[in-house]
């Protein structure tokens, strides 16, 4: 599988990315950066990964969703391809209206940095393919602006056509979206990520890809990649 990392200025989390990333295809993704614009050759998934692109300057991602690079993403979007956006990935795809909603400011005001659970709520996509529905597993979280808001249609169309892919629960999958310990940004309904219409769009503010490797202290985010491989692939 041959990926796209897309780098802008104040992203971070690249190397992580590009770390999951080789970890299951082998090799190392190819580095594209905003002014560029086209996408490598025969490119199978385009990652947006964490950091804050352009400062966070506006709103998380606005700067962003205007670069040179996203004219060629939403025609690789147009033509079905897979992409992934992690947190700023995640803010960048909303602002370029590629994802419904909005992220906005957590609840609680203050940059969360800690670990959470997330419950899968669709199985069978390239995303989830290695998770049955329900399953929970942990990711780690580092955002400022990660509460997930969208009117009430949106909202009750994403959750009537299983569009909502992760939903933020206790370690045992309880849903409480009130209870700030287990919903800790305030996410409408506690989502954590959303796909397109067609599910081979995904944007998630968590990060699985700093759990891969035992080393990092869990692999619980490895089958997102290992999935995700395989549908590109197979």
């Amino acid at each position: 599988m041959k990926a796209a990392i897309v780098v802008f200025p104040g992203t971070n989390r690249e190397r992580d990315m590009a770390i999951a990333l080789r970890g299951v295809t082998g090799q190392a993704p190819t580095m594209v950066w905003h002014r560029d614009t086209a996408l490598p050759a025969g490119v199978d998934l385009v990652v947006l990964p964490g950091g804050f692109s352009y400062g966070d300057y506006l709103r998380c991602g606005a700067m962003a969703a205007h670069a040179p690079i996203m004219a060629a993403i939403r025609e690789f979007a147009a033509k079905g391809g897979h992409i992934l956006g992690v947190c700023n990935g995640f803010q960048i795809l909303t602002e370029a209206q590629l994802l419904p909603g909005a992220l906005l400011r957590n609840a609680s005001l203050r940059f969360l940095s800690q670990d959470c659970f997330l419950r899968v709520e669709r199985d069978g996509t390239a995303f989830t393919r290695h998770w049955a529905k329900g399953d929970v597993f942990r990711t780690p979280m580092a955002h400022g602006d990660g509460n997930y808001i969208a009117g009430a249609e949106t909202i009750r169309m994403l959750e009537e056509t299983g569009r909502v892919a992760f939903r933020y629960v206790s370690e045992t999958g309880h849903l409480d979206a009130g209870d700030a310990r287990l919903n800790p940004n305030g996410s409408m309904n506690a989502i954590a990520g959303v796909f397109s219409e067609n599910l081979r769009i995904c944007g998630m503010m968590p990060h699985p890809e700093d759990l891969v490797d035992p080393l990092m202290g869990g692999v619980d985010g490895k089958p997102l990649f290992t999935g995700l491989v395989e549908a590109v692939v197979g």
